[in-house]
């Protein structure tokens, strides 16, 4: 049996994570061998309701849960982790601007980094989904210099899996008959949802999704916008932010970055960028990655259109306005 791994989940008494947590102790993501000891990380006033997200966790009556640390205080929380999911974040609300939340929340993942730092194993994989959640894993990578880089991302997977749901339910095909759908650049409404690349499964043989649905005004348009603005609906309809959706996206997102991607598929993750396809370097941009041996790489060599090109540069640019602003906000 393997050893135990220590993985902390802050908004750990939150919606996301109430998700999440269940997801993590069945072996969904780390694996159904990986037992795990939970650390279970909110701010001081959650602690009650916290309580009782711990006594739920014992009664799943989980094989690979093999302990539970909830508290309110970073340095137990980041103690020895080596995966962190960085949930928990000042959700927006009606009337907030984008740039309201950056301010609260970059200031959160300062003082988060700086505890990783600190706490946790410089290999620590750290996963950031609470919003703006591209510039936060800037900010707490830029507050823990001896942690690498790389080993800093953002959540990207939900927009992957909203894309995928929606060409899927276009063609009439199985979720899992859909591959390679991306994401690019930044976890907004700027983001650039791409079918492009994207294949599907029809009888025996792969196509492109483009020959099997060669609508490009539908692809380039209604599939665009559904998925940049698919958040807004949900809290509209739900009057309540994206959750069961969120955590299945981060257990997605860190399951691939810890066990691999297959062979010729690939997955959207915001990571820090080198340049590549001509976005805006040191931001944090979601790109398509491969993983091996828990290392991303960006694929290269995709073409790349005029149309694509447009786009890619217009979520770069919000990114690089985001920075200046998250550096001045931390500078304060």
């Amino acid at each position: 049996m393997l050893e135990p791994i220590k993985v902390v989940v802050t908004g750990a008494a939150g919606q996301i994570a109430y998700s999440l947590l269940y997801q993590i102790g069945k072996g969904d993501v780390f694996g159904q061998d990986q037992p795990i000891i939970m650390h279970l990380l909110d701010i001081p006033m959650m602690m009650g309701v916290l309580e009782g997200v711990v006594m739920e966790m014992m009664d799943c009556a989980l094989p690979l849960v093999r302990g539970i640390v909830p508290t309110a205080d970073p340095a137990v929380g980041f103690a020895d982790v080596e995966a962190a999911f960085l949930v928990g974040a000042m959700p927006r609300k009606e009337g907030m601007e984008r740039k309201d939340l950056l301010s609260a929340n970059v200031k959160i993942f300062k003082v988060q980094g700086q505890a990783l730092d600190k706490h946790a194993k410089k290999t620590v994989k750290v996963l950031v989904v609470g919003n703006p959640a591209n510039t936060n894993a800037l900010i707490c990578s830029k507050y823990a210099p001896s942690i690498p880089k790389e080993n800093f991302t953002a959540m990207t997977r939900l927009d992957q899996n909203r894309a995928q749901a929606q060409i899927a339910a276009r063609l009439s095909v199985g979720i899992e008959s859909v591959r390679n759908v991306l994401i690019w650049g930044n976890h907004s409404s700027t983001q650039y949802p791409d079918a492009r690349h994207a294949l599907v499964k029809k009888g025996a043989e792969e196509v492109k999704v483009s020959d099997a649905l060669p609508d490009t005004a539908w692809l380039q348009d209604q599939f665009i916008t559904t998925v940049q603005k698919r958040g807004a609906a949900v809290i509209a309809a739900r009057k309540m932010s994206s959750a069961m959706s969120a955590a299945k996206a981060a257990g997605d997102h860190m399951r691939d970055w810890w066990l691999g991607t297959s062979d010729g598929s690939f997955v959207s993750m915001g990571v820090i960028s080198d340049g590549s396809y001509n976005a805006p370097a040191d931001v944090v941009f979601s790109f398509p990655v491969s993983i091996k041996n828990k290392q991303w790489t960006i694929v290269q060599g995709l073409p790349i259109d005029d149309f694509s090109r447009g786009k890619i540069e217009q979520t770069g640019q919000e990114l690089v306005e985001e920075r200046q602003e998250a550096l001045s906000v931390c500078e304060d």
